[in-house]
């Protein structure tokens, strides 16, 4: 698999894509792109140049840390994206309450209501816990099982 480094147009287009869906509008650093949806951000002491070069010689399957991914026409951020991003995050921000956090974390669905169709940003008070997925009567959640909360019982 092939490392696609996007061109300053792309990363515009990105750009205005997550600022429309969460307020944000300067990802820092170089975005990569591997396969058909996953975006990896670099911030390191390389350019476009020398990560080219780099691959020339050693196969990279990825570089920098996985932020994003493309899924039905829309971003979903990933746990360190939400991160990396926070400060810039203004929209589609659904607050948790303490219940909704324990269940969020554990790994499952909020039974709610929302009526969109969105990504929304879960937060509980000043802490980001990553990204759901509104439907009609519930947010769908992307923890991995590895990073979830065990239950003690």
């Amino acid at each position: 698999m092939t490392l696609h480094i996007l061109k300053p147009k792309e990363k515009k287009q990105i750009e205005r894509q997550l600022n429309e869906q969460f307020g944000i509008k300067k990802v820092p650093g170089i975005i990569i792109k591997t396969g058909t949806e996953r975006l990896f951000l670099f911030q390191g002491n390389l350019d476009k140049k020398e990560i080219l070069d780099l691959e020339k010689t050693i196969p990279i399957e990825r570089i920098g840390v996985y932020f994003a991914k493309f899924q039905a026409n829309k971003i979903r951020l990933s746990i360190e994206g939400v991160h990396i991003l926070k400060d810039q995050i203004t929209k589609n921000i659904f607050e948790l309450d303490e219940k909704q956090t324990q269940q969020w974390m554990s790994g499952n669905e909020l039974n709610i209501k929302i009526g969109g169709k969105d990504f929304l940003v879960m937060k509980y008070k000043n802490n980001f816990l990553g990204t759901g997925k509104a439907s009609e009567n519930k947010i769908t959640n992307f923890i991995p099982k590895s990073r979830r909360l065990k239950n003690k019982n």
